[in-house]
């Protein structure tokens, strides 16, 4: 299946039935008086957060959706039926936006989270409602109300634990191949990668996080060279970003550190929040060095790149240092979750008992000269 992240759609909910005006005509009712219902609601159009669904390609090519309209009003009090809601299922991670202001509406992040994109107009009333004592032959009705019509552009952001940086061929799509279920496309060629990947990892029975795989980034790819500025976006959400680095190129001239130092302006360019994630250093493709020069070359290309954080060296392709770093990666990603859970638990300072006491206004003493407490 194609992966598409990006879309521009319409939907139009129902508009509301037409109120009727009517009387009763009947055989033996002198005074049948009004009988007109009300129209129907037009149906509403929801969204819905769907775990089987990873790719926007429905919305690419089938633009407009619309709700069925809510049914006129008949005599003999017959209200019209409200019109069918549809339902447009998104993948996990869809950020849906007003496709002319760009101001974010929605946000689908937990699976099977359901909200009403677009509301369907009320029915208008019949003239059974404007009956009273003093107005027994209403002849008043009103026209239903139009349903909301909105352009939506939609956008998907990956949901993912940690996130792949690298050059072309940096072997990255060998790495989530080595650790994860996922099985992309590999070969001796830049740019294998045209869309992203994800991967479940898994380091225990009941232990397991995600990991995203975009394609390369080269040198001003954040102002659209290549293919990686692209994707960028699905990094975003991850707790953590894995820089990895080809320390074996198949072109003695190209230096490495060069290649690291490229990607990180990049990524400063492209999103300043993004550059200060966690990021860890990843030396791939170690089994190609020889292991005397290894503790050398790493020792170089960590002083010239200035590097401070976690470094490790890896073989994605011989399996040498993957699940040591994939445990790592499990322990940073289970203690982010936890901070993250504790730092919803805590109290809300409004409804803290001894700031409320602080906060409490005086009590009330009426006014001795107010006649109202004579």
């Amino acid at each position: 299946m194609k992966f598409i992240d990006e879309a521009t759609i319409e939907v139009a909910a129902g508009d509301g039935g037409n109120g009727v005006a009517s009387f009763r005509r009947e055989k033996y009712r002198e005074f049948g008086g009004p009988d007109g219902g009300d129209g129907g609601r037009g149906g509403h159009i929801y969204a819905v957060a769907d775990t089987n669904i990873n790719t926007l390609i429905d919305y690419r090519y089938t633009r407009r959706h619309e709700a069925e309209r809510g049914q006129n009003g008949m005599g003999s009090d017959m209200f019209g039926a409200a019109g069918k809601d549809i339902t447009l299922r998104f993948p996990v991670g869809t950020i849906i936006a007003d496709a002319e202001t760009g101001e974010v509406l929605h946000e689908l992040l937990t699976a099977g989270e359901r909200i009403v994109l677009a509301k369907g107009g009320d029915g208008g009333f019949g003239n059974l409602r404007f009956k009273s004592a003093v107005n027994r032959a209403p002849r008043q009705k009103t026209l239903g109300f139009a349903g909301q019509r909105l352009n939506l552009k939609l956008e998907l952001k990956v949901l993912a634990d940690v996130g792949l940086l690298g050059m072309p061929n940096a072997g990255k799509s060998t790495f989530i191949t080595a650790v994860s279920n996922a099985r992309p496309k590999i070969a001796d060629y830049p740019f294998t990668t045209l869309h992203p990947n994800l991967g479940v990892v898994r380091v225990g029975p009941s232990q397991s996080f995600v990991v995203a795989d975009i394609p390369g980034l080269i040198e001003g790819a954040s102002e659209g060279a290549g293919l990686g500025h692209q994707f960028l976006r699905h990094l975003q959400r991850t707790r953590l970003l894995l820089h990895i680095v080809d320390m074996a190129p198949f072109d003695d001239s190209i230096d490495p550190v060069q290649q690291a130092q490229a990607i990180v302006a990049e990524l400063e360019k492209y999103d300043p929040k993004l550059h200060a994630k966690p990021r860890w250093l990843v030396l791939n493709k170690m089994d190609m060095l020889p292991a005397e020069e290894r503790q050398a070359k790493v020792q170089d290309f960590v002083e010239r790149f200035g590097w401070t954080g976690p470094v490790f060296e890896i073989s994605a392709l011989a399996h040498e240092g993957t699940e040591h770093l994939a445990q790592n990666i499990y322990r940073h990603v289970q203690a982010q979750q936890l901070a993250e859970q504790a730092s919803e638990e805590l109290p809300d300072p409004r409804f803290d008992s001894a700031a409320a006491e602080e906060d409490e206004a005086p009590p009330f003493v009426p006014d001795a000269d107010d006649p109202r407490f004579a």
